[in-house]
């Protein structure tokens, strides 16, 4: 993911960013399973889905960060 990619991640809300984990995992899944039948011919797209879905949730882990530290008082 470039740096352009990240930092719109990080303009989106914690409910778009879940949505788009959940999107991730789901386009993981169909590619473990196409990996497991035969039919997946590039292997680097396993591991690109799987840096792209640590890193929705590193922001996801951020933005509850940021929340919570403005939150406390």
């Amino acid at each position: 993911m470039k740096h352009k990619d990240l930092e719109a991640l990080r303009d989106l809300s914690v409910r778009e960013l879940q949505q788009k984990a959940r999107e991730t995992k789901a386009e993981l899944f169909n590619l473990r399973f196409a990996l497991r039948t035969g039919h997946l011919t590039d292997f680097s797209k396993i591991r690109a889905m799987r840096r792209t879905y640590a890193q929705i949730q590193t922001v996801i882990y951020e933005k509850r960060l940021a929340g919570a530290e403005h939150g406390a008082a």
